[in-house]
């Protein structure tokens, strides 16, 4: 359990289990918890953090309105500025609300969705989505039905994991598990739909990680296999399609890792936890054209990092942010359980993925040595000025996690 938010010192940034997302270079982060006085702590729902990825710069910012409540597992996205929150676990159990805020606003508020169109999805967390012309694409997770909905729903999309007699309304008893399901948000129009999927669909599943490319969803991992799987729902056909390749030159099976689209072919895959019990620190592309796996070379292996969030940045960068960097799983006779943790990290990760065009690679080296340039920066047109300067704090920010390392290059 959870201990009182109000413990947790709200300066901090190390956070795991958060959503994160970048708008105008800004990267965006919300919720999460931490760990206060050997307990897992949610972080506040009425704040969120912003770091301007040109200096470096954090700042915080409050959000009023219908705040949500302590959240765990939820989903996070975005359409452009919009953050939506959708499903998680609170302290009543788990949650079908949605809620959205525009974060780009000076003074931004909660905004809880009601009264909407067709069939909300059952409680639900650990869960993915997708954003595909600006509706939200949800698919599997962890959660509860009725027994009435268990009966409803073919049993190869829902995994009954445990039965317990409880009361909802007029039902004595729900069912919880793991499901493969696919269900649409249009926030235009406040409407939910489930669309009828075709073609051999992945096993129900959470803590996995998903991307979208061009009009396809990809989802990997979450699943006990010992390789990391890959499936694709076509998102105009609703098809979907399990993406072969040879299981010798596959990376770990795994689970609460991420997955970046970093081109119209590459998906770039980082950490996780491996189903060998340990927090990874490997990263991977895979080229969905050829359908093969291209292991990276990168500068952060000493930096494994689970329940961390990873965002598309300028220039093809991956972002990866925070997490914990050791995940302790303790099992019992009866569970599985999560041991508190204090290893929940505040950095930013830089993943190169292509090269840079020369004006990058002047002004990070310029950003870079400012000691060497200090006369000459004081000439230049106060725009470029500025860029320069605000690179100049990224760097210094940045300059513990940049010593003797050296970006990778990967054009595949």
């Amino acid at each position: 359990m959870a201990a009182d938010r109000r413990d947790a010192p709200e300066s901090r940034l190390e956070r795991s289990s958060h959503t994160a997302f970048i708008h105008n270079n800004t990267l965006y982060v919300w919720g999460g918890y931490q760990v206060a006085a050997g307990q897992d702590v949610i972080l506040p729902s009425e704040e969120i953090w912003l770091c301007d990825l040109d200096s470096g710069k954090w700042e915080h910012k409050e959000i009023t309105g219908d705040v949500p409540s302590d959240l765990s597992g939820f989903c996070g996205s975005n359409i452009n500025s919009q953050l939506f929150i959708f499903g998680g676990c609170d302290s009543a159990g788990y949650s079908n609300q949605i809620f959205r805020a525009d974060v780009s606003q000076l003074s931004c508020s909660w905004i809880r969705v009601t009264d909407t169109k067709g069939t909300t999805p059952s409680p639900r967390d650990k869960h993915s989505c997708w954003v595909h012309r600006e509706r939200l694409i949800y698919f599997g997770g962890y959660g509860c039905k009725t027994i009435g909905e268990v009966r409803n729903t073919s049993s190869s999309s829902f995994t009954v994991e445990e039965m317990s007699w409880a009361t909802i309304g007029d039902t004595l008893f729900r069912c919880w598990g793991w499901n493969n399901e696919v269900n649409v948000f249009d926030p235009q129009s406040s409407t939910w739909s489930k669309p009828e999927t075709q073609g051999p669909a992945p096993a129900p599943r959470g803590c996995h990680a998903s991307a979208l490319l061009g009009s396809k969803g990809y989802i990997t991992g979450g699943a006990e296999t010992a390789e990391l799987d890959i499936f694709c729902l076509d998102l105009e056909t609703w098809t979907w399609t399990q993406i072969d390749f040879p299981p010798s030159r596959a990376p770990l099976g795994r689970s609460m890792h991420t997955m970046t689209s970093t081109s119209d072919k590459n998906l770039f895959i980082y950490g996780g936890l491996g189903i060998d019990g340990n927090t990874l620190n490997d990263a991977w592309q895979f080229n969905t054209q050829r359908r093969e796996w291209t292991k990276v070379i990168h500068p952060h292996k000493d930096k494994p990092r689970v329940c961390h969030t990873a965002c598309l940045g300028s220039d093809g960068d991956v972002v990866v942010f925070g997490g914990s960097s050791n995940l302790c799983i303790l099992v019992d006779s009866l569970a599985v359980l999560r041991a508190p943790s204090p290893n929940h990290c505040r950095d930013i990760l830089i993943f190169q993925t292509r090269p840079y065009s020369l004006y990058r690679l002047c002004e990070d080296f310029i950003a870079g040595n400012c000691q060497l340039f200090r006369l000459p920066l004081d000439l230049l047109p106060s725009k470029l000025g500025n860029r320069i300067n605000k690179r100049v704090s990224f760097f210094s920010a940045m300059t513990p996690l940049l010593q003797n390392e050296e970006m990778f290059y990967s054009n595949k």
